[in-house]
């Protein structure tokens, strides 16, 4: 949960912020001029400033959206920001401790998925973990002290970093557990650093889904695991180029609200770590397993305590529960999807 730009393909998933790659295309030409050399150059400078700009401008909207409704989630869903995973014929109308349940087992089943929890060697190895896109620390406090290991979880928002430490304090373990203000495209750890790399409903904020895909390799251990758990939309038929125009308006719509660059499918994703050789990749759409959640979260909102608590915490998070229904609907028309993709590294 975590603007709208152009509609996505596996193409504009690799653009680029600097303007080396600009540069060199130049060597496929033969300008007519100087000039013209010159005024192209300029241009790419001129877009690349743009995108900068845009790029930076999508940051500030993240850290001050969480700023101010971290805390209202925490107050009526707890520390987990992220959907719950059910059976396909729950009811929405099971309890609060119900779909937080759900929760935790969205976390257990993503490990499932990636093998971590049916491979006791695999488990056992798990001793440092990266919580990218952290919210206020739920994954990380709970992946700690399921395998016994470190974790280090990374924000754009100062207010959900300070919240987690507070929290780890409490729950003891702020020995195992620490968070800090950090950006996912340019992550502030060496190389190999990390057994898992657990990345629960951020993908979707993050503008450019090739650097972001890099990262997470740069920095997960040869033999670790990359798990990416995250909304997209619906894989391209084949022939397709992009989505349909009354699709794109609709996830236009929720990207101004949440703060979202364009989305990808899980086929973009599947393409990204390929071309990284990485091994056991595979991927899923659980849709199907998230379709209680945001009726829940609206009727959880629609209560006393939920509308007094929306007015209280100001006007992004009122646009975010008027946007809901807007999520409904697109898993309802099948354009979004809940995807969980996951790989390991050689090694």
């Amino acid at each position: 949960m975590k603007a709208a730009l152009a509609p996505s393909s596996l193409t504009s998933l690799s653009y680029r912020t600097n303007s080396s790659s600009f540069r060199s295309s130049l060597l496929f030409r033969s300008p007519s001029s100087s000039a013209s050399m010159t005024t192209t150059t300029t241009r790419g400078n001129v877009a690349v400033a743009a995108a900068a700009t845009s790029t930076e401008a999508l940051r500030k909207g993240i850290a001050e959206f969480y700023n101010e409704t971290s805390g209202l989630w925490e107050e009526i869903w707890g520390d987990h920001m992220h959907h719950g995973f059910y059976d396909p014929d729950s009811s929405v109308q099971l309890s609060d401790s119900g779909h937080r349940e759900a929760q935790i087992r969205m976390i257990e089943e993503s490990l499932r998925f990636a093998g971590v929890t049916t491979d006791e060697e695999e488990e056992k190895n798990i001793k440092k973990i990266v919580d990218v896109g952290c919210g206020i620390g739920g994954s990380s406090r709970y992946l700690a002290s399921k395998f016994g290991a470190e974790s280090i979880g990374i924000t754009l928002s100062p207010v959900q970093a300070n919240r987690a430490n507070d929290l780890a304090a409490a729950q003891s373990l702020a020995h195992k557990v620490s968070f800090q203000v950090a950006d996912a495209l340019d992550q502030p750890f060496e190389d190999g650093k990390f057994d898992l790399v657990w990345s629960m409903e951020s993908g979707e904020h993050m503008p450019d889904k090739a650097k972001f895909v890099n990262e997470l390799v740069r920095v997960v251990a040869p033999g670790g695991r990359i798990i990416i758990v995250t909304w997209c939309h619906r894989n391209l038929s084949a022939g397709e180029k992009a989505l349909q125009p009354w699709e794109q308006n609709l996830l236009d719509k929720i990207c101004k609200t949440f703060y979202l660059p364009a989305w990808c499918s899980t086929d973009d994703y599947v393409h990204l770590l390929q071309s990284h050789s990485l091994q056991d990749i595979k991927c899923a759409d659980w849709s199907e397993n998230v379709a209680p959640f945001w009726p829940a979260v609206i009727r959880t909102a629609l209560t006393w305590k939920g509308l007094v608590s929306l007015l209280r915490s100001g006007m992004k998070s009122i646009k975010g529960a008027l946007t809901m229904p807007l999520m409904i609907e697109g898993y309802k028309k099948g354009v979004i999807k809940f995807g969980i993709i996951t790989c390991r590294k050689p090694l």
